[in-house]
């Protein structure tokens, strides 16, 4: 019998479900538009499994515009660890190797450099960035919108107590199994579950080693080695065996080092591989973001990047609309910019995945046909030392949608871009990073609010854009020429650092900023 339930709570502004970085992330960003959250995780605590291995330079950015980047590099791997090697054994040399262009060490295209940790040294991080209620052990059951809200009903595992909460929006980061997915009728497109993967987290000493070889991960034809924490820590990834409860995991990863090494086991853990994404992103009132939206095999570090960049698109225009200054329609542009993203980050990650095992394949291939000492010491890869920068994907990512205009109010098509990243001052793409006078980066400028970046600040300032946030930057001359931008023109650049509009003159009217803010924010 289902216990008796009072009626609904009146709750929070937005109900984010899932406690991951994703969910972590949005209450962070949402708390700074001065939203109010409450973010429940059907787990009693933050994950104490690895996960998510890579956080790339865009998520970074992310990070840094939340104060939070020194913190997150601080308990991350230095900058060399930014490397996959290819090799027989753990112990052999490598025969391949990738670079992580933008976590090896710094690129020019941003101020920030991306890190290789582990997601439990990230979660307690982005948890402690926020101050918004937060309930652990609490799984959601059901939703259903209500009289402009969304009802939803939640379990306390601990009790058994079941409780309603309303909310004026409800964000779903649930995972790849997605609750709130499921009891939305959403279906996915994609090849859905490609593996079964065993993670066993264990100590061993082979710091020593790895200090002189260091990377990120190591691909063998035993597994993948990951070496956790700068002080110590690895996890091995295995295809998962038939009988995974009747394994005996320490004597397994024994044998697979290829080495004599005492193994402790701390942790095991068995999950799905999966490849999706979602129909939709978006049913009324309740919007999926991370892996409840699309779900991106671990080739290449993406998937979670892939979810931090949905909130950050997400939140400003939820923001917008709780607070009036943006009508319910700008919510309609989040799956028109992120759904297409999703679609080229599963390619991306499905087409790593091929070219990974392509290598091994020649490998095997070569020690089952050559003879003794005729093994190549290396092969050629199928991939150029930048292939797995892939900037073009997450520093490249352009918006088509009607949050974004082109400088005579007409919707933009910005041309697509691949592994390679091409800065420009175009509307739908993220602004390029120029350090300013001050010191500060031209991403620095943007926050809760709109940004005008023009070399003509006095031009532009006009007191008729209530009631929009919105600064006016100067923006040095040399800047202006780099972007082919005339003196008197200027870029209108959204809280989530894309540009929405781009003047190449003066400003033709008083209201032509107050005209692009109503239709970027279908006011």
């Amino acid at each position: 019998m289902q216990p008796d339930m009072p009626g609904a709570d009146a709750g929070a502004e937005v109900l984010i479900v899932g406690g991951g970085p994703v969910g972590l992330t949005a209450r962070a960003l949402l708390e700074r538009w001065g939203v109010r959250t409450l973010l429940v995780e059907k787990h009693r605590e933050l994950s104490p499994f690895p996960r998510s291995r890579l956080i790339n330079v865009r998520t970074m950015e992310i990070f840094r515009q939340l104060e939070l980047a020194e913190r997150v590099t601080a308990a991350a791997f230095a900058p060399e660890y930014g490397r996959i090697r290819f090799r027989d054994t753990l112990h052999a040399p490598d025969f391949a190797s990738a670079a992580m262009i933008g976590v090896n060490g710094p690129v020019p295209e941003s101020p920030v450099t991306g890190v290789v940790t582990s997601q439990d040294r990230l979660e307690p991080t982005l948890l402690g960035a926020a101050a918004s209620e937060v309930r652990f052990g609490v799984e959601l059951l059901d939703l259903a919108e209500e009289n402009g809200s969304v009802v939803a009903r939640l379990a306390d595992r601990g009790s058994g107590e079941h409780t309603r909460v309303r909310a004026r929006y409800v964000l779903a980061a649930d995972g790849a199994n997605s609750t709130v997915r499921e009891r939305l009728g959403i279906g996915t497109e994609g090849p859905g579950a490609v593996g079964r993967v065993t993670t066993v987290v264990f100590d061993a000493d082979l710091g020593h080693w790895s200090a002189r070889q260091p990377a990120g991960v190591y691909l063998t034809s035993q597994g993948s080695f990951l070496p956790l924490y700068p002080e110590g820590g690895w996890a091995w990834f295995t295809p998962t065996p038939e009988d995974p409860d009747g394994t005996d995991w320490p004597r397994l990863v024994a044998r697979s080092l290829g080495a004599e090494a005492k193994v402790d086991v701390l942790r095991v853990q068995h999950w799905s591989v999966n490849a999706f994404v979602a129909e939709r992103f978006r049913r009324g009132r309740t919007l999926l973001a991370g892996d409840a939206a699309h779900a991106i095999p671990p080739a290449g570090g993406l998937g979670m990047n892939l979810g931090v960049a949905d909130v950050h698109n997400l939140c400003w225009k939820l923001a917008g609309v709780l607070r009036g200054w943006a009508g319910p329609a700008l919510l309609d542009s989040y799956e028109k910019e992120r759904r297409p993203v999703a679609h080229r980050t599963l390619g991306q990650a499905l087409e790593n995945s091929k070219m990974m095992f392509q290598v091994q394949d020649v490998r095997r291939e070569q020690l089952g046909g050559a003879g003794a000492g005729q093994v190549p010491d290396r092969i050629e890869p199928p991939w150029s030392e930048q292939y797995f920068a892939q900037l073009g994907l997450v520093l490249g990512v352009a918006y088509r949608s009607g949050a974004v205009l082109t400088g005579d109010g007409k919707a933009t098509m910005p041309p697509e871009t691949g592994t390679t990243y091409v800065p420009t001052a175009e509307p739908g793409h993220r602004v390029p990073h120029l350090w300013l006078t001050d010191g500060r980066s031209t991403l620095d400028a943007f926050g809760e609010w709109f940004t005008l970046l023009t070399s003509a600040p006095a031009d532009w300032r006009s007191p008729a854009t209530p009631p929009w946030p919105l600064r006016v930057e100067p923006l040095p001359a040399e800047h202006t020429d780099q972007w082919d931008l005339p003196p008197q023109g200027a870029l209108l650049v959204r809280p989530d650092g894309h540009i929405a509009a781009r003047w190449s003159a003066g400003p033709p009217g008083h209201g032509t900023l107050h005209d692009a803010l109503t239709a970027i924010t279908s006011r």
